[in-house]
Parts: structure tokens; C-alpha cells; sequence
């Protein structure tokens, strides 16, 4: 196949053709008028199903509960009635060193 295009200075067909779609490619994502359905007249639009929400309610829970749990301990801590459990602790220090070398 011959492409004859005068517009042609040196740069293959293929490279031009690239250009030109990365530039319309461009121009078509700035383009803001409403026949190219852009800022103008947009008929795109974002909704977050309830999962969004329910996951909020639950970190925010979480959140909530982890404040209380802390606020008892530092309560016991100062008042000298904490008494940690050092298997537990250990347990729980390899088993989070474990599960990070395997992410």
C-alpha cells in the first residue's frame, strides 16, 4: 500500500498517523463543548451504590470501638491494673510479620 500525503516531512506514514490520533485523542478530552457531551453538557455522572455507604458506616464504627478500647487500656495502664499477655503478644507480633512477608 502507497500513501501519498504532501503533509509528510521526513516521518514515516505509521508515525504520522500516531501523532494525529494522539492529538485527536487530546483534543477530544479538552473539549468541553455539549455536542462532544463535555463540561457544557456532561451526561456522565458517578453514583456509589450503598456499598459506599454501609463501608463508611462500618469504619466509622470501627473507628468508635478502637477509641474505646484504647481509652480503657490507657485507663488500666495508669492505674497500674494492665497486665499484658506475653504469649498473645508474641502470637500476634509473628503472626503480622508472617502475613506481610507473604503480601
Amino acid at each position: 500500500m502507497k500513501i501519498n500525503d504532501r503533509n509528510l516531512t521526513g516521518a514515516s506514514a505509521a508515525e504520522t498517523g500516531r501523532a494525529q490520533e494522539a492529538k485527536n485523542l487530546s483534543r477530544a478530552a479538552t473539549d468541553t463543548s455539549p455536542a462532544r457531551g463535555g463540561a457544557g453538557g456532561s451526561n456522565d455522572r458517578v453514583e456509589f451504590s450503598g456499598t459506599m455507604s454501609r463501608l463508611s458506616r462500618a469504619l466509622a464504627t470501627f473507628e468508635s470501638t478502637r477509641a474505646s478500647r484504647v481509652q480503657a487500656l490507657a485507663v488500666e495502664y495508669q492505674s497500674g491494673k494492665y497486665k499484658p499477655d506475653p504469649a498473645a503478644t508474641s502470637k500476634g507480633l509473628i503472626a503480622e510479620a508472617l502475613s506481610a512477608g507473604l503480601q
